[in-house]
């Protein structure tokens, strides 16, 4: 699934829907959205599978479910802040991208890439148009970026702020 070009893919589905922003929403979030972050997670609940602590709660007979909850929850789950805080990120950029270039949201709707492809016609003469949705895009994508890094540093148990952030 990596492998695949994702934003062909939305491109062609969301065209086919008619730019409609719910199934364009629906298609990044339940089969594009997912199998990245997935595996991200996957990879790291192995990783601490094998931990010295796991394996002793393991040798105490304490349930999986247990284990789950009481020690690779804690450890993962900055991790899942973090991939859900990017993935707004990327979600947000993505669904730009193909709004500018005619493929995602359509009139009436509204959205960045809309904007700031309508802006960028008219830069000569009303400049206006295209560096507020531009600025607002850029806003918006590093405030969401300096989220994840916060609450990175506030809910990772290995980080140096260690929950102080």
């Amino acid at each position: 699934m990596m492998v695949i070009p994702s934003f062909l893919i939305l491109a062609m589905i969301s065209n086919k829907a008619g730019g409609d922003w719910r199934v364009i929403s629906l298609i990044m979030i339940f089969v594009i959205g997912w199998y990245f972050p997935a595996r991200v997670i996957w990879t790291m609940a192995l990783s601490l599978r094998e931990r010295e602590y796991v394996s002793a709660a393991r040798y105490m007979g304490v349930s999986g479910m247990r284990i789950v909850l009481r020690h690779l929850l804690p450890n993962i789950g900055s991790l899942l802040v973090i991939n859900f805080t990017l993935g707004v990120v990327n979600a947000v950029v993505t669904e730009t991208g193909l709004s500018f270039l005619g493929f995602g949201v359509k009139i009436p709707d509204v959205s960045l890439g809309a904007l700031i492809g309508s802006g960028s016609s008219s830069l000569v003469t009303a400049p206006w148009l295209f560096y507020f949705p531009a600025a607002a895009l850029v806003l918006l994508t590093v405030s969401m970026a300096l989220i994840a890094d916060g609450l990175r540093d506030a809910l990772d148990p290995t980080s140096a702020a260690g929950g102080r952030a």
